[in-house]
C-alpha cells in the first residue's frame, strides 16, 4: 500500500473517451440539445481535472484565477459559447427549446448539472466523513449528466 498512487477520477483517458463519444453522436444525428450537455459536462470535467494541475503548475502562482475549478468551468463554457457563435452553430430559429437555442440551453443545463453533481458529492461525503461508495466522485456527475439528458430526451421527444 506504500506504493500505491492516488488515483483521479477525470483522468484525461476518460475526457477523450466522452469528447470521441460526442463527435460521433453529433454525426449520428443525435440532437444538438443533448449533444451540448453532454459537452459541457465535459468542460467541467476538464476543469475539475486540470485545476489541480495548474496550481501546482509553474503558472499556479502567475495565473491564480485558473486554479479554481468553479471559474476555470466557466471560462472552458465562455470559450466553448464563442466557438459556436462564431461557427454560426448558434441562432438559428429552428433550432430551439422554449424559446432558448438548443445549444445554448444544453451548455448551459450540462454546465449546471455537472457542477450540481460534483457539489452533492462532496455534501454527501463531507457528512459521512468518507465516501459512500468505490467510484461515487464518478458516479454522481455522470448520473446527475445521465439523469437530465434522459428527462430532456422525453420531455421534448428528441
Amino acid at each position: 500500500m506504500i506504493f500505491v498512487k492516488a488515483a483521479y477520477a477525470q483522468c484525461p483517458i476518460c475526457i477523450v473517451t466522452v469528447g470521441g463519444g460526442m463527435l460521433i453522436a453529433k454525426k449520428l444525428g443525435i440532437d444538438d440539445l443533448l449533444v451540448s450537455i453532454w459537452i459541457s459536462a465535459l468542460n467541467v470535467a476538464i476543469a475539475f481535472w486540470l485545476a489541480p494541475k495548474i496550481s501546482r503548475s509553474a503558472f499556479g502562482g502567475k495565473i491564480k484565477y485558473l486554479n479554481n475549478k468553479h471559474l476555470l468551468s466557466f471560462v472552458l463554457l465562455a470559450t466553448t459559447l464563442l466557438y459556436f457563435q462564431f461557427t454560426d452553430q448558434i441562432g438559428a430559429s429552428t433550432n430551439r427549446a422554449w424559446g432558448v437555442d438548443k445549444i445554448l440551453f444544453g451548455q448551459i443545463i450540462g454546465f449546471l448539472t455537472m457542477a450540481a453533481g460534483n457539489h452533492s458529492y462532496q455534501f454527501i461525503k463531507k457528512r459521512l466523513g468518507h465516501t459512500p461508495f468505490p467510484y461515487a466522485k464518478v458516479a454522481f456527475p455522470l448520473g446527475s449528466v445521465l439523469l437530465v439528458t434522459f428527462t430532456l430526451k422525453l420531455f421534448f421527444r428528441l
